[in-house]
């Protein structure tokens, strides 16, 4: 049993070749592999109006996800909070957790998930609701937990149902000092973003040690990060894989998000442009090899930033591509499996 714990975020990809619906099904069913497989927990994301990444409803696909997993923790990655009432937040992860007792987290963050455009039409107020993001998230933990909120509330007499003996984790998920101060405040977990930032997470985890303010539920800080990585049968398959993933990010800087391409369409693509040499730059430094080697990269990871849990994200246009990296990484990593993979 290793003693690094991962975890897997899984955004929904688009990819060319499916339709979007197809998308949602598959990370249902990335879930049940990776449940079998000994992860932590699953987390799925909140994205509006993408033709990339079309997870756009995690409170009803973790619902989903609960109903057909056994073991593993599922959450959100987050709920972008600014979008909706937190007492609706609320009331949808009191009703997960009477789903799936134990096993809930409610991930959350501030940021939009989508254009200025969709976030309006979300919430017109959201403006108004990121300045209130601390306090709301103060709220949403009294809620979920069934503690009363603090002294001279207006909605204090408010009761969210339904209550059960246990209650969602509470976290704040985050690419900037922001979300570790807020969550250090507050005594709950922090999850660093690297797979959107991949520089600032040390700073993040200064300050979130520095100023955690012990909890309850949380005695002790409880960082965690998020990044993506990808294993396959060798080093070499998993640098072709990667290209997928390097077109994706390399559009992304420019505002373009399409569905994903094959490994080999993206390479054409990537030469036709001219970008084949930073696609390989950015192989170079990214987390991808054989299974050992990943897990090494893992494991060397872990012990600079502090951190005793991993949450990995791994994009491939292939359903047998990211089954394999999963597969391959906690073979590496020695997870216990529920049956053999």
């Amino acid at each position: 049993m290793t003693d690094l714990r991962l975890s897997v975020l899984d955004q929904s990809p688009a990819v060319i070749g499916a339709t979007q619906d197809r998308a949602i099904r598959d990370t249902i069913e990335i879930a049940q592999h990776c449940d079998a497989l000994g992860y932590e927990r699953f987390w799925v994301s909140e994205h509006h109006g993408s033709e990339s990444i079309v997870g756009s409803a995690p409170e009803i696909l973790i619902a989903a996800i609960a109903s057909r997993t056994s073991r593993i923790r599922v959450g959100s990655a987050g709920v972008m909070l600014p979008h909706y009432a937190p007492l609706k937040v609320a009331e949808q992860f009191r009703v997960l957790e009477a789903i799936a007792p134990g096993r809930i987290d409610l991930g959350l963050g501030r940021a939009p998930g989508g254009d200025g455009r969709t976030s309006w039409a979300l919430n017109p107020a959201g403006d108004d609701a990121v300045q209130r993001f601390p306090a709301n998230v103060r709220d949403i933990i009294a809620w979920t937990s069934g503690k009363p909120l603090v002294d001279g509330h207006a909605l204090a007499s408010l009761k969210v149902t339904p209550q059960s003996p246990t209650a969602p984790e509470v976290f704040v998920l985050g690419s900037s000092d922001y979300g570790a101060q807020v969550a250090a405040y507050l005594g709950i977990p922090f999850c660093f973003a690297a797979f959107i930032s991949e520089r600032g997470a040390e700073q993040a985890f200064e300050l979130y040690r520095r100023y955690y303010q012990p909890s309850e539920r949380h005695p002790a800080p409880q960082p965690s990060v998020c990044l993506f990585a990808l294993a396959a049968a060798s080093e070499a398959q998993a640098r072709f894989v990667f290209a997928t993933r390097a077109l994706s990010r390399i559009n992304r800087d420019r505002g373009i998000r399409k569905p994903l391409l094959p490994p080999q369409e993206a390479l054409e693509e990537l030469r036709a442009r001219g970008e084949d040499a930073r696609a390989e730059h950015m192989a170079d430094d990214a987390m991808i090899g054989d299974g050992a080697s990943v897990a090494q990269k893992l494991r060397d990871y872990a012990r600079a930033l502090g951190v005793e849990e991993i949450a990995i994200l791994t994009q491939a246009h292939d359903m047998a591509d990211r089954k394999a990296s999963y597969g391959l990484i906690a073979e590496a990593m020695a997870l216990r499996p529920l049956i053999a993979a």
